[in-house]
């Protein structure tokens, strides 16, 4: 099982690697009408600031469903991380794509969620900096799984893997969401607003499938962090 676990590994990392090239890919060549224009988006604007902080949101939600894709036994569960870790790689990748035509850093040099208007940013960053006295790897923007939670998560196995997968999953895509309905009603970019309007119908479909799928083990939801 150990063998066959070390040869699925580096297949699954290259499987990885090539989605994230297709991705950067679409997100540039599909969008580059945007670098012949001379109204990029500031650098403090809602545009770049989603683009920036969701790449890194999205990041960590694929390393858990890479971790869930590889390790799980369930194909409910298989299935869900494949879906998750495909779509938000492309997302990543348009994401980036922008930025890049924009001449934006890849993520945020000033911390995260400034671009969300006061009341919106503080009382999310409020809630993930709560946990920082009980783990000094405090999630970065809320939903975000500790440094704790992820070695938790890959070292689990069978039942408890899924579980803690659906839990952390679940609390992941309740974290971002705010930032995606922010960018949905205030970004300028067109393309911008029509992700975020995406991201949002296909992560609280993804919710209420795992909030479903949590109730079917008998397992609870956690508590956003």
């Amino acid at each position: 099982m150990a063998e066959l676990r070390s040869q699925r590994t580096p297949l699954l990392v290259l499987g990885l690697i090539a989605a994230i090239a297709v991705g950067f890919a679409i997100g540039v060549l599909a969008r580059l009408p945007l670098a012949d224009r001379d109204d990029a988006p500031a650098a403090d604007s809602v545009d770049v600031g989603f683009a920036q902080d969701m790449s890194t949101h999205h990041n960590q939600a694929i390393d858990m469903a890479a971790v869930a894709l590889t390790e799980s036994t369930d194909q409910p569960i298989k299935n869900l991380a494949f879906d998750i870790l495909t779509t938000q790689q492309n997302q990543v990748g348009q994401m980036q794509g922008w930025l890049a035509l924009w001449n934006r850093p890849p993520t945020a040099t000033d911390g995260y969620m400034t671009w969300m208007d006061h009341d919106s940013s503080d009382q999310h960053m409020h809630d993930a900096d709560s946990t920082t006295g009980a783990d000094a790897a405090a999630p970065l923007m809320p939903g975000m799984a500790t440094t704790a939670d992820m070695s938790a998560l890959r070292q689990a196995r069978g039942p408890a893997l899924d579980t803690l997968f659906l839990q952390l999953m679940l609390r992941h895509h309740q974290g971002g969401l705010p930032m995606a309905e922010y960018a949905q009603q205030y970004a300028d970019q067109t393309v911008v607003r029509d992700l975020a309007g995406s991201m949002v119908r296909t992560q609280q479909s993804e919710a209420e499938l795992m909030t479903k799928m949590l109730i079917a083990q008998g397992a609870q939801p956690l508590p956003m962090n």
